[in-house]
């Protein structure tokens, strides 16, 4: 097997952790001694062990009084640089010296300023050979959210809509009426329990009195956006109710009571994204999904403020409509969904 099989493995892994460690990073880890995976770990949940802890510990537990001359004579493989801090868990690096393996591959460097590059460092100067950059792009995408909270200051910003086959968005006048199909909407659910947080504006709370939860797929609610500068929106819609922590963006006050957090903000006419983006930053909420309406869609669009979209392209024709917003980005993936079809965006300064 190769250097990059095995870092596919540890992106395996570190898949399984995306509903349950933001705002840390996706970490997977393998170790291999003679051609052969004698552990495995993955960062599971925030503030519990990282990927490297859990996999000594199964070596450990599978190979007994072996365990320590096993990891001496192995490769560990991991999909970003061991930390070098004290955070909510010892230095994985320090692990790693502890135990005196010989060699580390690693996918990315980390860019978070406690670490970046300081794993690195400490293993090299340990004595621990360190080869970086296998599969550093696919390790970089599963982790873009994380890299772009890092790089950006910002979470990852995610546009997801459904459009008809001629382009509308919605009806002229407002009511409630589906685009796209059941499938389509159980695969919203499950991107729900992925992100971080999901947002939508006055006018699609009145109109849809949607949930925002995940009530078609297993995981948790994101934090539901609202965006409501005058405090319109009755108080018996859904997004009142308990199901999630929900944060509503005002001109009118700044307020908590129990799972509803008023945040004012001052003239949200201008500059309304790059706002609501840095807020997120601030409360280290690494990514949103953004549902509409069709209003603060384009506001985002037009700042250049996303990194991917999500469109829902029906079979249906309707003689009018609002229309769907228009995109510039690459196409990166197109897939049928029945009758439908998922077109896949990215934006060119987000690859």
């Amino acid at each position: 097997m190769t250097d990059e099989l095995y870092m596919q493995r540890c992106l395996e892994l570190a898949q399984i952790g995306i509903a349950s460690v933001s705002p840390n990073p996706m970490v997977g880890c393998v170790i291999v001694k003679a051609g052969r995976i004698i552990g495995e770990g993955f960062h599971a949940k925030i503030g519990q062990a990282h990927a490297e802890v859990n996999a000594v510990q199964s070596v450990i537990q599978k190979y007994g009084d072996q365990a320590n001359q096993l990891l001496k004579d192995a490769t560990v493989y991991v999909s970003l640089e061991p930390c070098a801090h004290f955070g909510k868990t010892p230095p994985c690096a320090d692990l790693l010296i502890k135990h005196q393996v010989k060699k580390v591959v690693i996918g990315n460097k980390d860019p978070f300023p406690d670490v970046d590059g300081k794993g690195i460092a400490k293993l090299k100067n340990a004595g621990i050979e360190v080869v970086q950059g296998i599969s550093e792009y696919e390790c970089r995408q599963l982790n873009r959210r994380f890299f772009t909270r890092i790089e950006k200051q910002r979470p990852f910003i995610i546009l997801k809509w459904a459009q008809t086959a001629n382009g509308f968005f919605a009806p002229l006048k407002p009511s409630k009426e589906w685009i796209s199909t059941a499938l389509a909407k159980k695969i919203v659910h499950k991107w729900r329990t992925e992100e971080d947080a999901i947002l939508v504006g006055k006018q699609t709370v009145i109109t849809d009195d949607p949930q925002l939860t995940t009530r078609d797929w297993e995981g948790k609610n994101p934090i539901r956006l609202v965006i409501d500068r005058h405090l319109e929106i009755p108080l018996d819609k859904h997004i009142y109710n308990n199901a999630a922590r929900t944060i509503i963006f005002n001109e009118v006050k700044t307020e908590v009571h129990q799972n509803i957090h008023y945040i004012q903000m001052e003239d949200m006419k201008f500059y309304l994204p790059q706002k609501i983006a840095y807020q997120l930053y601030l409360m280290d909420i690494q990514s949103v999904i953004i549902e509409g309406g069709a209003n603060i869609l384009n506001q985002f669009i037009s700042s250049r403020l996303w990194d991917e979209a999500r469109v829902f392209s029906s079979a249906k024709n309707w003689a009018t409509g609002v229309h769907a917003p228009v995109i510039n980005g690459l196409i990166t993936d197109v897939f049928p969904i029945n009758l439908d079809k998922l077109i896949i965006y990215k934006n060119w300064t987000s690859l």
